[in-house]
């Protein structure tokens, strides 16, 4: 089958996709609105929305690439992150991508360090990375042995579960829009009970009917399909150069075998085997020279 047969329509995309999810929350009325029903409270975003927002402290250390990065009118930052694929590493990647923000946010040179944003860290997953059921899972520092002493660090980490069932402990707004995240049709939208999930939806709507996104989808997907093609070819010729180079190997040391067996076979002893091997020397590099060609 042609590898180009499996691009999906970008108007049957789900906001779990990720090209959907930062052409969609990159506009901040739409990304308020999604942060409005995740924490449960206006969140007053400031225009300034950015996506693919890259950190990296230094030309040697691994960058970031924060999928929607944005900042409210009380200065708290925001890095919502959607996550399709399951991993084994999200939780201290989640820990990686905090530390890089914090970074970012402190000027050079200055000493206060209250002056530090709230920043929260928000990832959207289509699996329950922690099995407990649960649609949210809210992380903030507390003392081990005093429960309710909270480290007031102004960092916070959710972890949401689209596939959640402990429906009567979260609104019913979170649940519907995190049902309509993974399944992003016109009729969830309809069904949902929130005017900001239809918004929202409003936007998607303009994103897939947008001859401009429609572009940029296919040459996005046009730059990963040639990227996965360029890789697939290095790892086949890698693996032919790997398999010549043990062939070459094998015949050496079955070589090798075939002499000392000879060898063995006249009666010889293991130290005669041995001055017979060093006047073959000739030939052993001549087998070198063959494995290294």
């Amino acid at each position: 089958m042609n590898r180009r047969q499996k691009l999906i329509p970008l108007n049957k995309l789900n906001l779990t996709d990720r090209f959907l999810f930062e052409e969609v929350m990159e506009d901040p009325l739409a990304h308020q609105e999604a942060l409005g029903i995740i924490l449960g409270r206006d969140v007053p975003l400031l225009t300034l929305n950015e996506a693919e927002k890259e950190l990296r402290i230094s030309p040697e250390a691994r960058s970031v690439r924060l999928d929607i990065f944005s900042m409210d009118e009380d200065r708290a930052v925001y890095n919502t992150e959607m996550q399709k694929q399951r991993r084994t590493d999200l939780s201290r990647r989640s820990r990686y991508y905090q530390s890089l923000v914090d970074i970012s946010l402190l000027e050079p040179g200055i000493p206060d360090y209250s002056r530090l944003n709230e920043s929260y860290l928000i990832m959207i997953t289509p699996f329950d990375l922690f099995g407990c059921g649960k649609y949210r899972y809210t992380f903030r520092a507390v003392c081990e042995e005093e429960p309710g002493c909270v480290l007031e660090d102004g960092a916070t980490r959710i972890f949401l579960n689209t596939r959640g069932t402990n429906d009567d402990e979260v609104s019913a707004e979170l649940a519907e829009f995190l049902h309509y995240v993974e399944h992003t049709t016109d009729e969830a939208a309809e069904h949902a009970g929130s005017e900001r999930i239809r918004r929202i939806h409003d936007r998607v709507r303009k994103v897939r009917n947008s001859e401009e996104v429609g572009v940029k989808y296919m040459q996005a997907w046009e730059e990963k399909y040639y990227e996965k093609e360029e890789a697939r070819r290095e790892g086949l010729l890698e693996g032919r150069a790997e398999g010549r180079a043990e062939g070459r190997t094998e015949g050496a040391r079955n070589k090798l075998k075939d002499l000392i067996k000879k060898k063995l076979e006249k009666g010889k002893s293991i130290e005669e085997i041995a001055d017979a091997l060093e006047e073959t020397e000739a030939a052993i590099q001549e087998l070198i020279k063959e494995m290294q060609a």
